[in-house]
């Protein structure tokens, strides 16, 4: 009787330390999480964190998902998961300053009559034409909204950081101010060489719709203190005080897109001044030596691979080596500035590299591909036909950098107070360093000009612009990027939340190359073979004979032979393939299902064993001391 009692009483008191641990879990251990990923991916960065901690309002987060239309979508599923696990993080970090609604956007229901009235995507992805919603919607107290209108699964290594922004943006919803500095007709105007009025350059055209832009010319003495970001353009013949200005900006932390070229080709006054055959370079070589940057304006880059078909003065179409297209191989896809490109266009690149004493870090974000040479400034110049730079071509089989994130430490150009500068400013105010300069530097400033990445074409009237490279993209992304804070710029590529099977994609790799060996030897024995066929077949028709002679048959029925013979080869490379996989498959079944279990339970009976030998000790020692 006293056994059962006891054995209740345990019973009891387990299922009360059960609920007691879950209550413990959930009131008090809820904000400490311990991620065991290899990538960090349930965590989040330090850059999120201080996002987080400047909301100074309550910001709302309604996550639309389409639960129930999207039963079937596994895949789907799980990524939403992989959302709604990360926006929770954010909500128990935020401490109340974020509030997460999970919302199922039902066919005729309220909450989609919502998602509609937010702008999000309603995707056309389910097997019976359901329209599945994924995206996010956010509000603060004075009813600013943003939205991520979709949740691409293919940009899940962007996924924190296009969350952070979105957060950022409503917590500083000012417009972004763009200080641009250039002496290019960007803003448009009379067109020196044909007399004709020309449009604003697309990429300010967007620029204006998007941000605030404040134009200066290089006559300019300083750049305006409410500059969120400062964009170079060309840069040439600065004087002393705009340098001392632009210096000043980046050694207290400001954002700058510089956009450099060796020999700059779309400066209309330079053509008609008949001076296209010298080179046409920026000079920016001051600040940057001092940053501790390189830029080679002395020579232009010479791609094989990557260069463009233009038309020749004689109306050829040959290769340009010094006009490249360089696609998504030579574009970085772990920055969010260049995440999303496929192809970018350009002409005269220089390279990028850092000081020898540079303390500084170069993330490079576009690439040449190893293909590439270097030529002088002024023999590229002066070289009017494509066909001669290819001639003067030598491979480096090297790749160079022409667009790099710069970051860092970095030291002024300037100790002391310029006495040419007539500033509201004092010697002591001058700021010799920092541990944070920002920096996107292009080596190239024609990638800006229409003529590489957009088409112009008439519409009844209206003038539509085509893009057929990105960019344009590449400028919004980088002004973008630049115009948020610190910390949001720290937010770049993370993991992803899919772990690659790697044994698997090896063995199917050496598996598809033995299918591939086996089916070139089809193709060339059935060529051979058909080429015998033909020559019978011709003997024949010389002959006049219509039948198929024995010789004919015999060839046919060794091809046939053949043909099964490879056929059943190739079947059983697939079935090896298949075997290995799931071999592979059983072993970690075996280890997962068995071994595991098995190593958990030695340990736990090692660890009883022990804890009996010590209790039996102390018991054996304590009766000892008794009859003592």
């Amino acid at each position: 009787m006293q056994n059962k009692l006891t054995f209740y009483v345990s019973q009891l008191l387990l299922v009360i330390l059960f609920f007691a641990l879950v209550f413990i879990n959930n009131k008090l251990l809820s904000p400490y999480r311990l991620d065991l990923t290899e990538n960090q991916v349930y965590s989040l960065s330090e850059g999120s964190k201080k996002v987080i901690r400047e909301i100074d309002e309550p910001i709302n987060l309604y996550f639309f998902f389409s639960d129930k239309a999207s039963k079937n979508m596994i895949s789907l599923r799980n990524y939403a998961n992989r959302v709604e696990s990360l926006l929770t993080e954010y909500e128990t970090l935020a401490e109340g300053k974020l509030k997460l609604q999970v919302l199922d956007p039902e066919a005729f229901s309220e909450q989609e009559d919502k998602a509609d009235q937010f702008g999000l995507t309603a995707a056309t992805i389910g097997a019976a034409g359901e329209s599945i919603y994924m995206g996010l919607a956010a509000t603060n107290s004075i009813d600013d909204q943003q939205v991520i209108a979709f949740f691409d699964p293919q940009k899940e290594s962007f996924l924190e950081y296009e969350i952070s922004k979105l957060i950022y943006q409503l917590t500083d919803p000012e417009p972004v101010n763009v200080t641009l500095v250039t002496d290019l007709p960007i803003a448009g105007g009379q067109n020196p060489m044909t007399g004709q009025f020309d449009p604003a350059w697309t990429f300010y055209t967007q620029l204006q719709q998007l941000f605030t832009v404040k134009v200066l010319d290089s006559s300019s003495a300083s750049i305006p203190k409410n500059t969120d970001v400062l964009m170079l353009l060309h840069p040439q013949k600065y004087s002393e005080s705009l340098l001392f200005s632009i210096d000043q900006f980046a050694m207290q932390g400001g954002k700058i897109l510089a956009f450099v070229d060796p020999h700059n080709e779309s400066d209309q006054l330079t053509i008609m001044a008949g001076s296209s055959s010298t080179k046409n370079s920026s000079n920016l070589t001051a600040l940057l030596t001092a940053w501790g940057v390189k830029f080679d304006s002395q020579n232009v880059l010479l791609d094989a691979m990557a260069g463009l078909d233009i038309r020749t003065p004689d109306g050829e179409v040959a290769r340009h080596f010094g006009f490249i297209g360089l696609s998504n191989e030579q574009i970085e896809n772990g920055d969010v500035v260049t995440s999303n490109l496929d192809v970018l266009n350009g002409a005269s690149f220089g390279v990028i590299s850092l000081a020898d004493n540079s303390q500084l870090n170069l993330l490079p974000l576009i690439q040449s591909s190893e293909n590439a040479d270097l030529m002088p400034v002024e023999e590229y110049a002066s070289t009017q036909n494509p066909d001669d730079l290819s001639k003067v071509y030598q491979s480096q089989n090297q790749n160079f950098v022409l667009a790099a994130r710069i970051s860092g430490n970095a030291t002024s150009l300037f100790d002391t107070l310029p006495s040419a500068i007539n500033l509201d400013i004092t010697e002591s105010e001058i700021v010799t360093s920092t541990n944070n300069l920002n920096l996107i530097l292009v080596g190239d400033s024609d990638l800006l000009s229409d003529r590489f990445w957009v088409q112009q074409s008439n519409f009844f009237g209206q003038a539509i612009f085509t893009p057929f490279a990105n960019n344009g993209d590449f400028i919004i992304n980088a002004v973008e990027n630049l115009g948020g804070s610190d910390a949001l710029i720290s937010v770049r590529s993370r993991g992803t939340f899919a772990r690659p099977f790697n044994k698997v994609d090896e063995l199917t790799v050496i598996a598809e190359q033995k299918f591939r060996e086996q089916e070139k030897l089809l193709e060339a024995q059935l060529a051979e073979t058909e080429q015998q066929l033909m020559q019978l077949q011709s003997q024949q028709s010389d002959l006049g004979n219509l039948v198929i002679t024995p010789e004919q048959q015999l060839a046919i029925d060794e091809f046939m032979e053949k043909k099964i013979t490879i056929r059943k080869s190739l079947r059983n490379v697939r079935h090896q393939l298949d075997s290995d996989i799931e071999n592979l498959g059983n072993w970690l079944k075996l280890i997962n299902i068995v071994l595991a279990p098995i190593v958990l339970i030695f340990l736990l009976t090692v660890l009883r064993v022990l804890f009996k030998t010590k209790s039996r000790t102390k018991v054996h020692q304590s009766k000892e001391a008794a009859l003592l």
